[in-house]
């Protein structure tokens, strides 16, 4: 999966007929923010199953047993198997909540400004329900994973990765099947350790213009490192992506409502007849949920 920083954008011009079209097409306005928010949320990066919170929240389980509480036995020859029962994790239930934001575009802008003005609205609300929801998702994380590893200072390259790998090696030895290999810092972090990646010479040399170009993540030393300015943790966390849990997203529908995909911002774009102009809205319906916190740690005393 791509993530990248900054999302590219469009070229080319639309008269002022074509631009009242466009945004008269519900369509191609949710198109138009699924390509300027492609990637941009963080939480739908680090959680990434896809959940469906139909009738406004779900229920789940954490911390679900891989394990059974009886040892296999030896079989004999057209013997019975053993039957167990497995051990259910913890119920726990989420509610969606709908996170929403207008914005007015008048004719006069359009006119005056043409695509410029329309794009600058579609991205404020776009940017503004991107930033809301990755740090209500960054938070719930931080709160779920409250295990933590203290490590030497990160001094050099090499001190991070044998920090990571001691991690990884506790967390294999609980046989849950867990694969931590995403390390999530907040962006004066994330500076510090390109800089260490950088100076020891640990870059791969397909990311070796990862500072000049912004892309996210970056890959080295076996992990993806990412960044955003959406979490405020003091200690970095090592995740897997995989098991760490989803985003429960609720599909309201509605008339004039659109989306480019099953999940993300929701868009429409409203006549307003009397103020001559149209009002721009965007909307996601949805809630973060960990599934499994162990699949999770804070990284403490590396000095970042």
């Amino acid at each position: 999966m791509s993530y990248t920083y900054p999302v590219a954008h469009p070229t080319g011009t639309l008269t002022t007929e074509q631009l009242h079209l466009f945004l008269s097409n519900r369509s191609l306005i949710a198109r138009r923010v699924a390509d300027i928010t492609k990637m941009r949320f963080i939480a739908d990066y680090l959680l990434q199953a896809r959940l469906d919170a139909t009738g406004g929240g779900i229920f789940y389980e954490t911390g679900e047993p891989v394990f059974s509480s009886e040892d296999p036995e030896a079989i004999s020859p057209l013997g019975e198997f053993p039957l167990v029962v497995l051990d259910d994790g913890t119920v726990a239930s989420a509610k969606t909540d709908k996170w929403g934001l207008d914005t007015m575009v008048s004719d006069e802008k359009i006119a005056r400004q043409g695509r410029t003005y329309v794009d600058r609205g579609i991205l404020r609300v776009a940017n503004t329900i991107v930033r809301y929801v990755d740090s209500v998702a960054m938070a719930v994380i931080q709160s779920k994973v409250t295990s933590t590893f203290t490590s030497d200072e990160w001094a050099s390259a090499g001190a991070a990765v044998e920090a990571m790998i001691s991690v990884q090696g506790e967390r294999a030895d609980l046989g849950l099947g867990l694969e931590l290999d995403t390390v999530v810092l907040r962006p004066t972090q994330y500076a510090k350790v390109i800089r260490l990646l950088v100076d020891d010479k640990a870059l791969p040399r397909e990311a070796g213009e990862t500072a000049v170009n912004g892309s996210l993540p970056v890959n080295a030393l076996g992990l993806t490192w990412a960044t955003t300015p959406h979490f405020q943790g003091a200690n970095p966390l090592l995740v897997d992506r995989d098991q760490l849990g989803g985003m429960a997203d609720e599909k309201l529908g509605g008339p004039g409502y659109a989306s480019a995909g099953n999940f993300g911002v929701e868009t429409k774009s409203i006549r307003d007849e009397d103020a001559e102009g149209y009002k721009l809205r965007g909307r996601r319906v949805t809630v973060p949920v960990v599934l499994e916190p162990l699949a999770g740690v804070q990284l403490t005393g590396t000095g970042l």
